[in-house]
């Protein structure tokens, strides 16, 4: 045994394909069950959730301006939806738990050194991705939006068609914090370097504001808003990247065991 990522360095002793599609499956009915139950445990506070994600719209609203629901199930669905997409959010570290059990009995020591902070760091990045929309971002573009507004209009926005907008904002600000995330794995991949990635920046920056053009709403508010976080966490992402380049050619210099 040895830690150089040769044959035998692995800490487990290979299973048969069946036992590994046994284990896949128990892997992801763990998931499933955590998700049902934070959802059990969340669904009577329904409204309660709703009424939390719609806030920053609400208390920006006129006066005698308020939300509606233009369905006839959208009174009981949209809290459904909306409950079941936290249950998912609250569940991911768990859910990311049980693919790393998956995954971690066939990767080396050294590898598994390396993953396991990358994967708490992915996840605390992902949460912290959702909460800088809901408390940066949500206040100020729908101060934009409802101070836009034409004269004699009157903003009621739809229940439903809040939620998809506020899930599409969510999910655009999670994965763009794991950027960092996606430098470092191409970095020690070896598939680029960090000087590589510099001489790249011009590309990148446009490439940010592009991406926010296409996953936020058409004003320039709410794209800078995308695009400025993720050139700033792309050089975090090259910072960082150094680091484990250095490693990587200190662990190659080391002789084997």
């Amino acid at each position: 045994m040895n830690d150089t990522g040769t044959p035998g360095d692995t800490e487990d002793p290979p299973l048969p394909l069946v036992a590994h599609l046994t284990e896949l499956r128990d892997r992801l009915l763990r998931a499933l069950l955590s998700v049902l139950v934070v959802f059990i445990c969340l669904f009577p506070f329904a409204n309660e959730i709703y009424a939390y994600v719609s806030e920053p719209l609400r208390e920006l609203l006129p006066p005698g301006a308020s939300m509606i629901a233009t369905e006839v199930a959208s009174p009981f669905l949209t809290p459904f939806k909306l409950t079941l997409f936290a249950a998912i959010f609250a569940a991911i570290p768990y859910i990311l738990f049980q693919a790393w059990a998956f995954i971690a009995p066939g990767m080396y020591r050294h590898e598994k050194r390396f993953a396991l902070p990358l994967l708490v760091s992915s996840i605390a990045l992902f949460y912290a991705g959702a909460a800088f929309a809901y408390f940066v971002v949500f206040p100020l573009i729908f101060a934009f939006f409802t101070s836009v507004g034409p004269e004699g209009i009157t903003i009621m926005t739809d229940i439903n068609s809040y939620l998809n907008f506020v899930l599409k904002l969510f999910f655009a600000f999670g994965v763009a914090f794991e950027i960092p995330i996606a430098a470092i794995l191409l970095i020690w991949a070896g598939i680029t370097t960090p000087e590589e990635l510099g001489r790249k920046r011009p590309y990148i920056i446009v490439g940010c504001f592009v991406l926010g053009m296409l996953l936020t709403p058409p004003d320039v508010i709410s794209q800078s808003l995308l695009a400025l976080p993720m050139w700033a966490l792309f050089e975090a992402g090259v910072f960082f990247g150094r680091f484990v380049q250095r490693r990587d050619a200190g662990d190659e210099e080391e002789p084997a065991a």
